[in-house]
């Protein structure tokens, strides 16, 4: 299976801000979090699946008040039981990535134990398989 992108988009508000004016980091793990869960529902049922990790989500700008922020994620590793997604984020019209980072979800059974899911992930393209070592190295450090 190839890795399918998928986009969203979030507007920063006032609620969403932390005391220096900027997006509340808590807040954009709450959407990175989401971002990544989607591209990993579109995989296997939602109801059976759960994050246990974020990997290295690092702002490397500050997001203000009125920005679009956008989120594209995807697929790029798949374990046994685990689906680790890759997060992007910019700011829309502006090329610069503000944050990024991986999010693992474990697929479950109805008693939330892991379950396997039988996914497998193909990076069709070097960069494709470049991230896909990224995360594999990521969850089998198991920290």
């Amino acid at each position: 299976m190839g890795m399918r992108e998928f986009t969203t988009l979030r507007l920063v508000k006032s609620e969403d801000l932390n005391h220096h004016q900027t997006l509340f980091a808590g807040r954009g793990a709450e959407w990175f979090v989401e971002s990544g869960f989607i591209a990993a529902s579109s995989l296997v049922d939602p109801r059976f699946l759960v994050c246990v990790k974020i990997h290295g989500m690092r702002f490397k700008k500050p997001v203000k008040s009125g920005d679009t922020v956008c989120f594209t994620s995807r697929v790029v590793h798949a374990g046994r039981t685990s689906l680790v997604s890759q997060v992007r984020v910019c700011i829309m019209d502006e090329a610069d990535t503000v944050v990024e980072g991986f999010v693992s979800f474990v697929h479950v059974d109805s008693a939330t134990r892991p379950a396997p899911h039988g996914i497998v992930v193909e990076p069709s393209t070097d960069e494709e398989r470049r991230i896909s070592a990224e995360a594999a190295e990521l969850v089998s450090r198991r920290d």
